[in-house]
């Protein structure tokens, strides 16, 4: 019935959606720490909807004036409840966004409406996924995603000895199962068709019927509609399946679903056969006991080789079993407590106390020690190391509607991860940084390799002895010999005044014009003799065959994407996250006694002194049905004449395996979000005088690659906020007004 059914004195609202326009009856429960009273109100059923809602709300004070209850907790699951209840003195309102209900068939008219009204009362917001949270993030300032947790050792209960169900155990082997409701998220096409493929496997089907009549259920020997179980039967019949089943049809029902399910199999030791649902591509398509397959004859292809797999479970339970540690229904329950604790106004007595308290809402004061701006590497980072290390209250603002920052992937309609704003590729030679990011994701080992297509050539890049010898037709063999080709050909540059001597001098003029002069005006919409050296950082021409991107010592990816990960560093009770918020239009109570701002540093001042010239990048994605469009992850163009500057394939960065790939040419642009500061002198010294205002700001402290004018790497971000953070500390810890930083 509910995520949680134990903790809090709450009124949970609850209703299937019904098969015609009048309001379905509804369920209160009260909790009061130690029983659940469950009140089912009735009305009459040929009551116009008007006159139904208004007994159901003259029932709802009568129910709490005979329990005694005052100023609950109102959790509701569906906004059509919200009319009958929009009246109570209410401690705090909770909406819990399970599903995306407008999607289902008999949706009521007025739904969308009430979801309204219901969003703009509701303190705190949570979704059943991410996919949802993506559709909602923006219409809320206090949303949260929560998606399915598992009780592991329920399930795991299908990996021992138990005694299986007399209707299955009749059933011959092997067998492919499903439990859960029956309806229009169902592919009953692709159920059929999978029982025809193989007369041989039993197809076990296990669950309640809901707006589908039982003449619409596909029927053959081999398929077995068992009818509805008991939740505590469940890893009874899961333990008699070879492979379980996830066979949704891919329509609105089931845009925003995140299967609950998936855990629950996973944790019975079962390989899995999905239809591409977002949340389980993203959240599971990496595992091994997880296979993803688009139409039917791919669905029965992925259940033949989960069948394989299944008969060596060594080789992938363990990697599933990671995967589900953090994901029990204690953890989540934490994680809602403390949110539902920060907008209550008082602690509420609801179970053992986390690890970490989240700080009380204090009236009449300050909500929050800290405001920071920009949900990026910086800003994230920061709030991380102050709500966890320093116990301070955070409030992280961005006006985007995703964390992240630049950073952000998620997966597109086919399922494939996306980088939305260009590849971000992680490298970094420094250990702390590594295993800080690390307590947030696994890594996935990858070595970023970039060609560059030159004329009718695609070589690598940086410059290596293969790419010199492909340019000008030799054949060198050793380091030796590259060396000396390249001080023969690299002209002098008695001094490095603009980004092109810098650029001559590490590559010579020849390579200069076919790979970095074109790229580079592209990029910065300007010469490079235009620019400040710094731009031509990284720059170099290498004497070995070392085709790799970087040589960090640590070169990898996070395995569940950079989103997650942030998701992750994030989940902290003393972290309030605003999207779609722009930090300008925060007020007072809003702003902590330390702010640190990480957007443009000229935004900030309200460009007094003009506006700094930023560089923007335009993103064209497309799908292709294909496995494979290019050799590298990245694919440069240095030809002024091409419009792209690069061509992205994601797969390569994200590891996956799909039948289909996704590639991004990127434009750059003069207007759009801000990407890269451009370094001429002008500009710098434009910086310089808005810097002088940001060291006239003593509680204002601005970090990050914007605010500081100045292109950085994500490593180096992270440890500058980390080294940030370490004297920042010593400030909020003095009382009273900010104390100097040193």
């Amino acid at each position: 019935m509910s995520r949680f059914a134990d903790h809090y004195r709450l009124f949970f609202w609850e209703e299937a959606i019904p098969t015609d326009h009048h309001l379905p009856y509804l369920e209160f429960h009260a909790f009061d720490g130690t029983t659940v009273q469950s009140i089912r109100p009735r009305v009459p059923a040929g009551w116009p909807p008007e006159d139904q809602a208004r007994a159901l709300s003259d029932l709802l004070d009568q129910m709490m004036g005979l329990t005694g209850i005052h100023r609950p907790v109102l959790w509701f699951y569906t906004p059509m409840m919200w009319p009958i209840a929009a009246h109570v003195d209410a401690a705090a309102v909770v909406y819990d966004c399970m599903d995306e209900l407008s999607a289902f068939r008999f949706a009521p008219p007025g739904l969308a409406a009430n979801e309204a009204a219901l969003m703009a009362a509701a303190d705190v917001v949570f979704t059943g996924g991410h996919s949802i949270f993506e559709a909602k993030a923006g219409r809320h300032r206090n949303i949260h995603p929560f998606p399915s947790s598992v009780d592991t050792t329920h399930f795991a209960r299908a990996r021992g000895t138990v005694a299986e169900p007399a209707d299955q155990a009749v059933l011959p082997r092997p067998r492919m199962g499903y439990y859960g409701v029956i309806d229009e998220r169902l592919d009953l096409g692709l159920i059929a068709a999978v029982a025809k493929a193989h007369p041989d496997w039993s197809v076990v089907m296990i669950g309640p019927l809901a707006k589908i009549s039982p003449d619409d259920l596909p029927r053959a020997p081999n398929i077995h509609w068992l009818g509805q179980r008991t939740y505590d039967r469940l890893p009874d019949y899961l333990a008699g399946w070879d492979v379980a089943l996830m066979p949704f049809a891919m329509n609105d029902a089931t845009r925003f679903i995140s299967p609950t399910k998936t855990p629950e199999y996973l944790a019975g030791g079962v390989q899995v056969v999905s239809t591409p649902v977002r949340d389980v591509v993203r959240h599971y398509g990496g595992l091994s006991a997880v296979h993803i397959a688009n139409d039917a004859p791919a669905f029965v292809r992925a259940c033949e080789s989960a069948l394989a797999r299944s008969r060596q479970p060594a080789a992938w339970r363990d990697a599933a079993d990671r995967l589900l540690s953090d994901l029990s229904w204690d953890n989540t329950f934490q994680r809602m407590r403390a949110c539902l604790n920060r907008v209550s106004g008082t602690r509420l007595a609801i179970g053992p106390a986390v690890n970490v308290p989240a700080p009380p809402t204090l009236r009449g004061a300050r909500k929050h020690d800290v405001t920071i701006c920009g949900a990026g590497f910086a800003g994230s980072v920061l709030a991380r190391q102050f709500a966890e290390e320093s116990g301070k209250r955070v409030l992280l603002v961005d006006r985007r509607d995703h964390i992240a920052g630049n950073a952000f992937d998620s997966p597109d309609e086919a399922g494939i991860r996306v980088h939305r704003y260009g590849p971000h590729v992680f490298h970094t030679d420094s250990d702390e940084v590594f295993a800080w990011l690390g307590r947030f994701t696994e890594w996935r080992p990858y070595e970023h390799r970039v060609m560059a297509r030159v004329g009718d050539m695609t070589v690598p890049m940086p410059i290596n002895r293969t790419t010199l010898n492909a340019v000008h037709g030799l054949d060198m063999r050793t380091e030796a010999e590259a060396r000396t080709f390249l001080a023969r050909i690299a002209p002098p540059v008695p001094e490095i005044r603009t980004a092109r001597d810098a650029m001559v001098k590490a590559v010579g003029t020849d390579l200069y014009e076919r790979f970095l002069q074109g790229s580079s005006r592209k990029r910065w919409g300007l010469d490079p003799s235009l620019l400040d050296p710094s731009a031509a950082s990284g720059v170099t021409a290498r004497t070995d065959a070392d085709d790799r991107r970087f040589t960090d010592r640590h070169q990898a990816m996070p395995r569940d994407g950079y989103t997650r990960m942030f998701e992750r560093m994030l989940d902290h009770p003393g972290i309030e996250v605003a999207l779609g918020t722009d930090f300008h239009d925060l007020g007072a109570a809003d702003t902590g006694r330390l702010t640190v701002y990480t957007g443009p540093i000229d935004a900030y001042f309200g460009h007094r002194f003009g506006a700094l010239p930023y560089r923007s990048l335009r993103f064209r994605h497309e799908t292709l049905d294909r496995p494979q469009f290019q050799q590298a992850g990245v694919v440069a163009f240095p030809a002024e004449d091409v419009p792209w500057s690069r061509i992205v394939e994601h797969k390569h960065l994200t590891g996956q395996i799909h039948a289909r790939t996704t590639i991004t040419h990127e434009y750059p642009a003069d207007d759009g979000d801000p990407f890269y500061p451009v370094p001429t002198p002008e500009n710098l010294a434009l910086f310089r005088r808005y810097d002088a205002l940001a060291a006239a700001e003593p509680d204002v402290i601005f970090a990050g690659r914007l605010a500081g004018y100045r292109w950085c790497s994500m490593d180096r971000v992270v440890a500058q906020a980390l080294a940030l953070h370490g004297r920042l500390d010593q400030r909020l810890a003095a009382p009273g007004a900010m104390a100097p930083l040193a």
